[in-house]
């Protein structure tokens, strides 16, 4: 798992549809309390995977670490 590269969420583009939660098999998400993903455990994230951007209907995940 990665250190160095891990999901950011843009809350302005974020409908809390929470697909990106839903898709991660890692356990990278979890939910705040207006019920819009959180990305909980960063280290969880798996190094150039792009799962959740490509399933985010709304365009709001980067990456900290992307190039």
């Amino acid at each position: 798992m990665a250190k160095n590269w891990y999901s950011i969420i843009d809350y302005d583009k974020c409908n809390g549809c929470l697909t990106c939660y839903s898709f991660c098999p890692h356990g990278v998400f979890e939910t705040r309390s207006d019920g819009k993903p959180l990305v909980a455990h960063p280290e969880s994230c798996v190094e150039l995977c792009r799962g959740c951007q490509k399933v985010c209907p709304t365009g709001a995940i980067s990456y900290f670490g992307d190039k």
